[in-house]
């Protein structure tokens, strides 16, 4: 496991960090509401050549985004809305995860069982106003922790 402790104003330098210590595309956001997911994955987007496209998809559950060639950067899926792992699959996540590409996935517990076993766990957390801390947990495809 890793650790980052950072400020609002460092988003982007941690979005930069935080791209090095993963070893997955397929990152899952764990938090309670207003912990900084969305925010975290906009610096994330920006530092892949995204520019400042990313937003919330919390209605339409998933956005695509594409880099600044417009060639596809990856999907962030928010499953807040979600009532089970079902509607998960009518959504044709199957699909999506067969993709070479990168995942940004907000409440990935709702579809716990569908995620992809290489997948990065990212644990944030509200220290006070305006500081927070993320904690990484990589995998490998057999699914043990790696740091």
């Amino acid at each position: 496991m890793q650790k980052i402790i950072y400020t609002i104003q460092e988003l982007d330098k941690v979005a930069r960090e935080l791209l090095v210590r993963v070893t997955s595309k397929t990152l899952c956001f764990y938090g309670e509401m207003g912990s900084g997911k969305t925010s975290l994955i906009k610096g994330l987007v920006r530092e892949l050549g995204g520019g400042d496209q990313a937003n919330s998809p919390t209605f339409g559950i998933v956005n695509q985004y594409q880099d600044n060639n417009g060639e596809l950067l990856g999907y962030h899926f928010d499953f807040y809305r979600l009532k089970s792992e079902e509607e998960g699959l009518d959504l044709g996540l199957e699909d999506y995860f067969s993709q070479d590409t990168w995942f940004f996935i907000e409440w990935p517990e709702k579809i716990g069982s569908l995620l992809p076993e290489n997948s990065t766990k990212i644990i944030l957390r509200v220290i006070d106003p305006v500081t927070r801390s993320i904690e990484i947990l990589n995998t490998d495809r057999i699914g043990n922790n790696s740091e």
